[in-house]
């Protein structure tokens, strides 16, 4: 048996990414905010073109908040299938696969990514939830040859950038640098002396990639990338762009609390791979059906209403009262954005809808002091920018 000391990952007082000190010795220092467990730029422009710039263009971003882990010894393959419930052993070289972390109930722990590059597996884990999560990996590295081994900022000095957006592909190829065809698929390239693992995530609405490299390389990559077109943005745009797509985020829109299916992402799901913590109960989900709410992507017309915001069937359309007035309650809003796109402002946001609401297929009623809006639940990622359709 190994078990393996990991430093904590979130201090009470969270620390600066490396783009975030870069940048701290700017003309004008940006204001740094807490994000996913570290300090990042909260805003690098105007609200209006970053939005643009992740809608419409490519957008330039800190990813310094990310981390990664080495999972070695002999039993890794074995070990880490049966703590994930996406496919492990199935993976391809320079391929990667979006997890959840289950516990014996199947309440979800938190989320990664699982990498591997070679015969190596890497963990790619959000700072907020680094600790956590390597905790509760060591509970079950039992009699097994296991080693996690970080990767990130204490062990090599390494960081990484993102660049995302419908033209993110040109901006890398005006740098002669590889873009990849299929998301979750990862490549290795020496660039201008700077060695690069380039590789890229899961979008819905537009490409995003991320850029790893050692941290005194940081200044160079991001002045290239930022000559070839990509517009640099902040973590309140990248926070609301990834709303607008209805990508959910632990500890948001996912809590310890829920089971899998409840939060519509199948993607991170394999139910052909055999045992793994927790896969009794998402096997059982799956054959009975037993969900009774779901996590929904929402477009809302009204003010705009807070995270935690109650959701209302509209009483006019069980035959109740009068239209607008609250009927029986249809959900909540875990989170919500604002997006000031050319083609006018736009509000989306996340909610868990209960599965009586959702037969209605109706827009859903909230109040935000003395005002009231509409939910209306998306069938279809939306449209941002039309001239690109």
């Amino acid at each position: 048996m190994t078990e393996t000391a990991i430093p904590a990952s979130t201090p009470a007082t969270p620390l600066a990414t490396p783009l975030a000190v870069l940048l701290a010795s700017a003309t004008a220092p940006h204001e740094l905010s807490a994000y996913r467990g570290s300090l990042s730029p909260q805003e690098l422009d105007a609200p209006g073109p970053e939005i643009e710039a992740m809608a419409s263009g490519a957008a330039l971003h800190d990813l310094g908040w990310l981390r990664r882990f080495a999972v070695r010894g002999e039993d890794r393959f074995r070990w880490l299938s049966g703590m994930v419930t996406n496919m492990v052993t199935d993976l391809q070289p320079n391929q990667g696969a979006w997890n959840l972390v289950l516990n014996a109930q199947g309440r979800i722990q938190g989320d990664l990514h699982v990498w591997r590059e070679g015969d190596a597996l890497e963990l790619e884990i959000a700072t907020d939830q680094a600790e956590r999560l390597l905790a509760h990996f060591n509970r079950f590295i039992i009699m097994d040859d296991v080693e996690l081994v970080p990767l990130g900022v204490e062990a090599a000095g390494e960081t990484a950038v993102g660049l995302t957006g419908p033209l993110a592909n040109e901006v890398l190829g005006r740098l002669s640098l590889p873009s990849l065809s299929e998301p979750l698929t990862a490549t290795r390239v020496e660039w201008n002396g700077l060695d690069l693992r380039i590789a890229r995530g899961y979008g819905v609405l537009a490409a995003h990639y991320e850029l790893w490299l050692q941290s005194p390389g940081l200044a160079k990559l991001w002045k290239y990338l930022r000559a070839a077109g990509a517009i640099p943005v902040g973590s309140a745009s990248l926070e609301a762009f990834r709303i607008a797509e209805g990508i959910p985020s632990y500890g948001i829109d996912i809590a310890e609390r829920d089971l899998p299916q409840e939060t519509s992402q199948m993607r991170a799901l394999h139910f052909s791979k055999g045992c793994y913590l927790g896969q009794e109960i998402v096997e059982r989900i799956r054959s009975r059906g037993s969900i009774h709410r779901h996590l929904r992507a929402l477009e809302i017309t009204g003010p705009m209403p807070a995270a935690g915001a109650e959701l209302f069937l509209n009483d006019r359309d069980v035959g109740g009262g009068a239209a607008g007035e609250k009927g029986a309650s249809a959900g909540h809003i875990t989170s919500t954005a604002g997006l000031a796109l050319a083609s006018g402002y736009r509000v989306f946001a996340l909610g868990m809808i209960r599965g009586e609401a959702e037969l209605r297929d109706q827009p859903l009623i909230y109040t935000t002091g003395a005002a009231t809006g509409t939910a209306r639940i998306l069938a279809a990622p939306p449209t941002l920018n039309p001239e690109r359709t």
